[in-house]
């Protein structure tokens, strides 16, 4: 029997959400999938999206919040959501909404302090470091969104797997070999997966969602060089080494196997790197102020 179009997409589809549940994957905010399908219309309306969001006091809150943070580059203080939604635009505030609903999605994650603002930061540096210096089809937005889901399948684990904490440090430890190979040694899966199947069932943007599955893959199938998710997980890699060589944080050996390949695709020089070093150096100072 030939299986129709229709019925094949809702079979992938069931699957899809099958394996969300399995994985216990957080479901979509229905305030993000409500923005979702305001997005999708032909014409956003404005507001439409600001009744959404302002009747989620988190995530209007949260949106203004993020609107007034000097890595966006904010010239006059923002204090409303429809302000923020027409200073920030509505895909990069959409965006925002997303970011900001992430952390709500793990309320038991809370005490993991380091691993939020380890994040947060690598997001604060992309979205600047996007923004710096153009890099062909990224957005500063969409580097900052990407810094800040690029490692969520990290938390999908740890709620799943009780040893999942001792794995992590291992493959943070490995010098030689994909971050990915330690996990998949002893998991069914590993968290790039887990994160790429987040960030698809909350409706994130495509190069988002391919940097997510790939970003430990940076180095390999160089004809795809001009790949825009390539940047986004080029600039995440940056802003992670920059971040851990001005505060000793975060520490892991993907710059020392992925750091060459990260400079060749975005085009730097030692003297380039230097200055960045320098930049955010000051950056994370006046912000720590």
């Amino acid at each position: 029997m030939t299986v129709s179009a229709s019925n094949n997409d809702n079979l992938l589809n069931s699957e899809f959400q099958s394996a969300l549940r399995d994985n216990r994957i957080p479901p979509c905010p229905v305030a993000l999938e409500r923005i979702a399908h305001e997005m999708s219309q032909p014409e956003p309306d404005l507001r439409h999206l600001n009744q959404i969001i302002s009747s989620d006091v988190a995530l209007a809150a949260g949106l203004v919040k993020l609107a007034n943070s000097p890595y966006f580059g904010t010239q006059r203080r923002i204090s409303s959501v429809s302000e923020a939604l027409i200073m920030l635009g509505l895909d990069t505030a959409s965006q925002a909404v997303a970011c900001i609903a992430l952390a709500e999605a793990f309320p038991n994650m809370r005490a993991m302090e380091r691993f939020w603002d380890a994040s947060a930061q690598i997001a604060n540096l992309s979205g600047w470091l996007a923004n710096y210096r153009q890099w062909p089809g990224v957005r500063p937005q969409e580097a900052y969104t990407f810094g800040l889901f690029r490692d969520c399948g990290i938390a999908v684990l740890l709620q799943h797997f009780p040893d999942y904490t001792r794995i992590l440090q291992n493959a943070n430890n490995e010098k030689v070999r994909a971050f990915t190979d330690v996990e998949d040694d002893v998991l069914p899966t590993n968290y790039v997966v887990m994160g790429s199947l987040m960030t698809q069932s909350w409706w994130l943007p495509e190069n988002i969602c391919q940097a997510v599955r790939h970003h430990h893959e940076i180095r390999q199938d160089p004809q795809r060089q001009e790949t825009p998710f390539r940047y986004l997980v080029a600039i995440s890699q940056l802003a992670e080494y920059l971040l851990q060589q001005n505060t000793g944080r975060s520490k892991t050996h993907e710059w020392d196997k992925l750091g060459g390949a990260c400079i060749e695709q975005l085009g730097l020089d030692e003297d380039e790197l230097a200055e960045l070093h320098t930049r955010t150096g000051e950056i994370l100072a006046a912000h720590a102020a």
